[in-house]
């Protein structure tokens, strides 16, 4: 796959089909894939978290989730193919288990939000089985038994909504561990599929501002969505003046 440079985060340039593709031919290999969906307030905690970057950058698929990446990568004149979200990508997946059965763990949000987000799955899509939940809200010495607990599940695809950069960290740092074919970070796309959270209308995400509605539901999000500006006025910068190692990237 093709990896575009934004900012020294190499995103795979894929379409939400390719995106699925990639998904999809995991389920038959080897290993657990780290997939990363991170919009552009992740994308500046990794300007600011070494550790952050490099994690995003070992990434199995790393996807642009939020119109802000899309349009930093024109800003740049490097331009991602679309917007690949992840509770789209997710979505797709459970489609596809009308061709094919699936299996998940889901790991995240609050106590009781991820078994209200497995009998929704199951129940509007019969062939994708939840294999097993945990809540999000766990310390370091319970780890090792949730690990254990996933594996001894069977399931294939595990759902991490541990809110970035906590899930990205942890998928990073525990997939050697991990018997399932694919490890997704997906943020809060589990309370989504739980019914208690939910998304932008239609129009408003065709048009790039679920940030306008996160912040209308969540004032409290304020300084945090201050990073998105912060982006695309970086991009603007990087764009009249590139650093030495963007220059001979694609």
């Amino acid at each position: 796959m093709e990896k575009i440079n934004i900012h020294g985060v190499k995103m795979d340039n894929v379409t939400m089909d390719e995106a699925l593709e990639y998904v999809v031919g995991r389920l038959d290999g080897a290993g657990a894939a780290k997939i990363y969906t991170p919009n552009s307030e992740i994308m500046m905690q990794a300007q600011r978290d070494s550790e952050l970057k490099e994690i995003l950058n070992q990434a199995d698929l790393l996807i642009a989730d939020g119109a802000g990446v899309v349009l930093a990568s024109r800003i740049l004149g490097r331009p991602l193919k679309e917007k690949v979200s992840g509770i789209d990508l997710v979505k797709r997946v459970l489609e596809y288990t009308e061709k094919r059965p699936v299996s998940f763990f889901i790991l995240g949000a609050k106590p009781g939000v991820a078994e209200m987000a497995a009998q929704n799955i199951m129940s509007r899509y019969p062939l994708a089985e939840v294999k097993g939940t945990h809540h999000g809200y766990f310390d370091a010495e319970e780890e090792d038994s949730i690990i254990d607990k996933i594996n001894d599940s069977g399931a294939e695809i595990l759902l991490v909504g541990l809110g970035a950069p906590k899930q990205e960290k942890w998928i990073h740092r525990n997939a050697p561990r991990l018997n399932c074919k694919a490890a997704m970070g997906v943020g809060g796309s589990i309370d989504v599929l739980a019914g208690t959270a939910s998304l932008a209308p239609e129009f408003m995400r065709r048009a790039g501002l679920e940030w306008l509605f996160r912040l209308i539901k969540e004032p409290r999000r304020f300084r945090r969505m201050l990073d998105l500006p912060r982006f695309i006025l970086l991009s603007v910068k990087r764009r009249l003046h590139p650093e030495p190692d963007e220059k001979s990237f694609s």
